[in-house]
């Protein structure tokens, strides 16, 4: 039986073929947004690892404060219009 180390699986002819697997299936147009893409997550990664350790020895960071929300006033309330009682024959009743 012969097992070949993984860095052979991918020769020459591996990656030309998944190269030409990723053109179809992505086409020619998403490749530089999937390149970018990639990229500014590495630069991502980067950061935040470069920012965690930083941060081991040092303090916690100070969270900046933000400036509270104006509190606006509710309206005035208005009071709801008086109610008129009406008698079965049409009159103003009592308590009118």
């Amino acid at each position: 039986m012969h097992v070949t180390p993984p860095a052979e699986i991918f020769g020459v002819d591996g990656i030309i073929i998944l190269v030409v697997v990723v053109l179809v299936l992505f086409g020619s147009t998403q490749i530089p947004k999937l390149a970018r893409s990639l990229g500014s997550a590495q630069k991502e990664f980067k950061k935040g690892l470069d920012e965690g350790s930083s941060d081991d020895g040092a303090a916690p960071p100070a969270v900046a404060q933000a400036t509270p929300p104006a509190v606006v006033a509710p309206p005035p309330a208005v009071a709801p219009p008086p109610t008129v009682q009406v008698n079965v024959d049409g009159q103003p009743g009592p308590g009118s």
